[in-house]
């Protein structure tokens, strides 16, 4: 029987033309070595803006998220062009491995952090990490965690215990008493209202899950790029990253527009 990544890598392929076709569905007539190549479109779009009806990659973008969020796959999420031009890994919290966190890590900045709703943050007493928050973007950072030693935690920095740690905050069961401060994984509070109220990774992480029907915590870490290694990852680079390694991509202006959508807004 097939696997979920079995089913999410036909469902990138499909829904985003990744065999053969560019993004906008562009038919690709060249051929190197007897074998369709995808047209190189990556370049011509510097970042994410939106088009008339309110998306950039399409709806559609946001649906193959979605599903492969729901499977416990990692997908792409990149801000607006005039925010911080950068993609960040989001899954499900609750789905969580240490693959999956190790894949993360590799290829990320490192500073792994959970989306969360404050009323859940409140129960599991996260206060924030500083009173005043001088964060340009206004992240709100709370204290940082990890799981505590009766969760098989040691130093919980590696990948499986980092994992860990992500399951027991996206467990509705967890309380305060599962976690010890400070620790490796960092909890940031998102807007009421999600992507809605605020245009930041840390609501479009919530708001996947919650779309995706898992528990509304989103694991999110800021893709670095492979080309520049001193500079995060744009756009033009994201692209090329996620059709060689099968991630679907998507935006937080797609997933607002798309909400707005799907909820009559």
């Amino acid at each position: 029987p097939r696997d979920a990544s079995d089913i999410v890598h036909d469902a990138v392929a499909k829904k985003h033309n990744l065999h053969g076709l560019t993004l906008n569905g562009t038919e690709d007539n060249k051929h190197v070595n007897g074998e369709q190549k995808v047209q190189n479109e990556d370049d011509s779009q510097a970042g994410v803006t939106a088009n008339a009806d309110g998306y950039c990659f399409g709806r559609e973008s946001v649906e193959a998220a979605i599903e492969a969020v729901a499977l416990g796959e990692i997908v792409v999420v990149v801000d607006d062009m005039d925010r911080e031009n950068e993609g960040d890994f989001i899954m499900a919290a609750d789905l969580c491995t240490p693959e999956k966190m190790a894949t993360i890590i590799r290829y990320s900045s490192g500073v792994v952090c959970i989306g969360m709703e404050g009323e859940r943050m409140d129960e599991l007493r996260l206060p924030a990490m500083i009173e005043n928050n001088e964060d340009p973007k206004g992240t709100a950072f709370s204290v940082t965690v990890d799981a505590t030693k009766e969760h098989g935690i040691t130093t919980g920095i590696s990948s499986a215990e980092r994992a860990k740690t992500m399951k027991v905050l996206a467990n509705p069961s967890s309380t305060e008493i599962d976690l010890v401060r400070p620790g490796h994984i960092f909890p940031l509070r998102a807007k009421e209202g999600g992507v809605l109220a605020r245009d930041g990774h840390t609501e479009v992480a919530v708001d996947l899950s919650r779309l995706a029907g898992r528990h509304p915590s989103g694991v999110l870490c800021e893709i670095v790029s492979e080309e520049n290694p001193t500079e995060m990852a744009r756009l033009p680079e994201l692209k090329r990253f996620c059709k060689n390694n099968g991630f679907v991509l998507t935006s937080i202006v797609d997933v607002a527009q798309y909400r707005r959508d799907v909820e009559g807004l």
